[in-house]
């Protein structure tokens, strides 16, 4: 397990070399990004099998230390990695897909300005996800956390002289800097009442010495799963996301498979013992997760953006796997993050090259027959949606959404609830991805699809990631078939060295398959009802030329424009909290600082008021002695 640190290193060399290197030539730059990513994925792949082939199997754990960071007391932080089945996933899901993603970027990003800036900060954005899951401790975790959020706000704002797109990269970075806080106090307060960063460490003594459902437990859960709903873009920290479109699809691809989004499911499942100790805040990710994915599936449908959709359709399957973590089905959720990271960056990197071809027109409207003009785009995509919408025979959604959707049966009571929840969220993605489907594939060319070349200018660079993924998408869900079905569940038994094993609630084979069969009744009915909305939708919506359809100027349904515009939390919170410091630094006030000389006046203040009380007299001082002991000795008493 010494070689683990290569796994983040790679990457990170990757990025210095870039950064420097501005004399380097044409296409270097895309193929040293891609070339540091397929090492370290090569690297992940050799520590994965050394750790499987080890004499604990998956059981196991191993931590490696590079130096000492910090002296705090007690605690010592150092730069170490730990090395367990999660991390083994995470590592091999972040490399993999995002080696696939480099590649794909080869020819994608050609001939943009920024080339190598694109692919330096690529490779830094994955170097501090890999340092993210597998550091050792809490403080260092925090690290690639807030490097993690640094890269995205670089790569939303690429395209930086588009003012959009830099609103869009600061409002990215505000909105997870409330979840970013949050989080940092929950780590304060790990170190301060445990008196370790370690995440093992601090884990055991949370155990031993945090009774369940008390308030220190409870508080300490409720600040991480904050910081998660930031990164995994969750309400009520959602807002984000849908305006992170405004960077390049790669880039997209990335945060919403790869990295970002995923950092928050993984740091709930890692901290799956705080979790544990506060049920009310695991009835509170439950609900959030079921929330969100019934609120994005709605955004979606309502959508005529293309990336939107996809972007809402993230928040979504980030929802069921809040959700599966809410009932400590651990390893599902797991599960359908590794599977998520196939399909949606499939989905995205085969979007990125729809739009290309069609003049980056993103308007779903101003689509249409691009399955006989871009049969291999098509066919990709249309791989993707199979894998999205969970159908079999072996897709990769099929068997880890499936999964988590029964597990909310089997769980019973209040989790009913949830189950319909689940189950209404089946059918939404069902319509809003075939609805895309349709308009953008099927039927005649419609405005910018009319005069769109051939995909046959596709190069190599772009088509073999797509067909990678393609293929990952309609086989993935063997890692894991069910039993009933004849399958053996690899991947749970896996993750179940290093996550709580989600307890054996007696199914029968009948049950399980009938539970099986729900879901995919729902996304069969929502194949053809998905025809008759976007027949619709074609009917009563003329194209746009807008390359931001979401801004659309064309009448509609007041329903339909508030679902469009993600049911009013832009506007809600731009009333609480844009506007009034708007006015204020319009005024000449800047908030920061008044804040600032307030606390400086009321500190001058109370310094006044304690010095007044220093005046030398003895007499005065024993008197004031007498009557704070008098009051003492009185309320114990009391």
């Amino acid at each position: 397990m010494e070689l683990i640190w290569l796994v983040p290193a790679l990457p990170l060399a990757g990025f210095v070399v870039l950064i420097f290197g501005r004399r380097l030539p044409g296409k270097a730059a895309g193929i040293i990004g891609s070339l540091s990513l397929g090492l370290s994925a090569a690297s992940a792949c050799l520590v994965a099998w050394l750790f499987a082939s080890g004499p604990s199997g998956a059981s196991a754990a191993y931590s490696t230390s590079l130096w000492t960071w910090l002296e705090l007391g007690s605690a010592a932080p150092a730069i170490a990695f730990s090395v367990d089945a999660l991390s083994i996933v995470m590592i091999l899901v972040v490399t993999i897909v995002g080696f696939l993603i480099h590649l794909f970027s080869i020819e994608h990003m050609a001939g943009e300005e920024g080339y190598r800036r694109f692919f330096a900060y690529m490779n830094l954005f994955v170097a501090f996800m890999l340092i993210l899951v597998l550091a050792d401790n809490f403080l260092l975790l925090y690290l690639g956390w807030e490097g993690v959020g640094l890269c995205s706000f670089l790569l939303i704002g690429f395209w930086y002289k588009d003012r959009a797109n830099g609103a869009a990269a600061r409002k990215a970075f505000i909105v997870t800097r409330v979840g970013d806080v949050a989080l940092l106090l929950g780590i304060l307060l790990m170190a301060a009442n445990l008196g370790s960063l370690g995440i093992g460490e601090a884990s055991r003594r949370a155990a031993a010495a945090w009774a369940p459902g008390s308030g220190m437990a409870v508080l300490a859960a409720a600040l991480i799963l904050c910081g998660a709903l930031g990164k995994s873009a969750q309400l009520p920290l959602h807002t984000w996301l849908p305006d992170a479109m405004a960077g390049p699809s790669p880039v997209s691809a990335l945060i919403h498979a790869a990295t970002m989004v995923t950092a928050g499911v993984y740091l709930v499942a890692r901290s799956n013992v705080f979790f544990s100790l506060a049920p009310q805040v695991m009835t509170a990710v439950a609900v959030i997760g079921a929330a969100t994915l019934l609120f994005a599936g709605a955004c979606a449908l309502a959508q005529r953006d293309l990336k939107r959709i996809l972007a809402y359709s993230t928040m979504s399957q980030i929802g069921y796997m809040f959700l599966a973590l809410g009932v400590a089905a651990w390893t599902g959720s797991i599960f359908h993050l590794a599977t998520h990271a196939l399909f949606k960056s499939l989905l995205f990197l085969a979007a990125g090259a729809v739009i290309n071809a069609l003049g980056h027109e993103r308007d779903i409207f101003a689509m249409g027959g691009a399955a006989k003009k871009m049969p291999l785009l098509f066919w990709t995509f249309l791989a993707g949606a199979f894998g999205l919408t969970a159908l079999p025979p072996v897709t990769a959604g099929l068997a880890s959404k499936d999964a988590i959707i029964a597990r909310l049966w089997y769980v019973g009571g209040d989790a009913r609830l949830l189950w319909w929840a689940a189950m209404a969220g089946v059918f939404l993605t069902s319509l809003y991805t075939f609805r895309m489907l349709f308009l953008v594939f099927a039927g005649k060319s419609r405005g910018a699809a009319q005069a769109a070349h051939s995909a046959g200018a596709i190069g190599a660079a772009t088509a073999i990631p797509l067909i990678i993924l393609a293929a990952l998408c309609l086989v993935g869900g063997l890692i894991d078939f069910p039993r009933f079905l004849g399958g053996k569940p690899f991947f749970g038994s896996f993750l179940g060295g290093a996550l709580p094993p989600s307890p054996d609630l007696g199914a029968s084979d009948g049950q399980e398959l009938l539970l099986s069969l729900s879901p995919l009744f729902l996304t069969l009915l929502g194949i053809p009802i998905a025809w008759l909305i976007a027949r619709r939708d074609l009917a009563h919506e003329a194209p746009a030329v807008s390359a931001l359809p979401s801004a659309d100027p064309r009448p509609a349904s007041r329903l339909l424009a508030f679902v469009r515009g993600g049911f009013g939390f832009d506007r809600l919170y731009s009333f609480l909290f844009v506007q009034p410091i708007t006015r204020l630094a319009g005024r000449g006030v800047d908030p920061v600082n008044l804040a600032s000389e307030g606390l400086r006046g009321l500190t001058m203040r109370a310094s006044r008021l304690i010095r007044s009380s220093q005046d030398g007299r003895p007499r005065r001082y024993l008197a004031v002695l007498a009557v704070g002991a008098a009051i003492l000795l009185a309320a114990a008493l009391l």
